[in-house]
């Protein structure tokens, strides 16, 4: 697969095919940059050598802050998940945590921004299990083994958590859903707040399932996998939504941290107004 930039504008990437297809058709000019795995830096296609006998007629260049042409779209192949019949499901799944979690910037250029919300949904929804069900369980060794409480007491702790560890599993997917739909909402809304939803929920709601389904599993790495999890679920969500809303960095992060900065402001402020509330009614 080949990387290809217009000028500072990615096209997204494509196979030897379809560049070759896009040469002779006229949606790529010989003067646009190309990359692949292995090279050392950026070259004209023209300078490709399986490039470079074919014939193109003149492209104009993307003219800085034009609109994105329908050529951005079409260059979304989609994640790999989202060709499992082809590659199989495991197979599939494996490759798109990884692509996610290595490569967010790549994986957030190639997924296709529509197709419906079934994909994305069954992608976080097997993620946040597994990551859910592993972290339950450390919990529960731990706490068997008295790491994280007194050792006389953990047979007990452990009796009077068993309904409820096998209610919390049997409504955990449940929870994911809830969870995803929720926060997808609050991260749209704050993306629209900042002015840089410039696509519809559907593709919020996309980058979000990938990016959680695709953190979650961390949490199988024992005492710090939550902390990693969530720190990296947030790295990827900001990634996603600057690479599929098409807006600068700046505002898919403000639009992520809102919330927290909201809570956070709001807790500072009524912790405030009850300590002057208290220091009133004592003078």
């Amino acid at each position: 697969m080949i990387h290809v930039n217009r000028g500072t504008a990615s096209l997204g990437v494509f196979s030897e095919q379809e560049i070759r297809e896009g040469l002779s058709a006229g949606r790529f000019a010989p003067t646009d940059i190309g990359w692949r795995e292995g090279m050392a830096t950026w070259q004209p296609l023209s300078q490709f050598p399986e490039f470079g006998g074919t014939a193109t007629p003149a492209v104009p260049p993307v003219q800085p802050g034009a609109a994105p042409t329908s050529t951005t779209v079409a260059a979304r192949t989609g994640l790999p998940w989202e060709h499992r019949h082809e590659r199989g499901f495991f197979n599939a799944f494996i490759e798109t945590l990884s692509m996610v979690l290595i490569r967010p910037a790549e994986a957030f250029s190639v997924m296709k921004r529509e197709g419906g919300l079934g994909e994305p949904l069954i992608y976080a929804l097997i993620g946040g299990c597994v990551g859910g069900i592993v972290s339950f369980l450390f919990s529960l060794g731990f706490k068997s083994i008295g790491l994280f409480g007194d050792q006389n007491n953990s047979l007990a702790a452990m009796t009077g958590m068993g309904i409820g560890s096998v209610a919390m599993i049997i409504l955990l997917p449940l929870f994911v859903v809830i969870g995803l739909f929720i926060g997808s909402g609050i991260v749209h809304l704050c993306l629209m707040i900042v002015g840089g939803a410039n696509k519809p929920f559907e593709t919020t709601f996309r980058v979000v399932a990938f990016s959680q389904g695709s953190a979650s599993p961390l949490q199988i790495i024992p005492l710090c996998g939550g902390l990693i999890s969530g720190v990296w679920a947030l790295v990827c969500n900001c990634i996603g939504l600057a690479r599929a809303h098409e807006t600068d960095t700046g505002r898919a992060v403000l639009a992520v941290f809102l919330p927290l900065i909201v809570c956070c402001g709001g807790g500072v402020l009524i912790a405030f107004m009850f300590m002057g509330a208290w220091t009133a009614s004592h003078h």
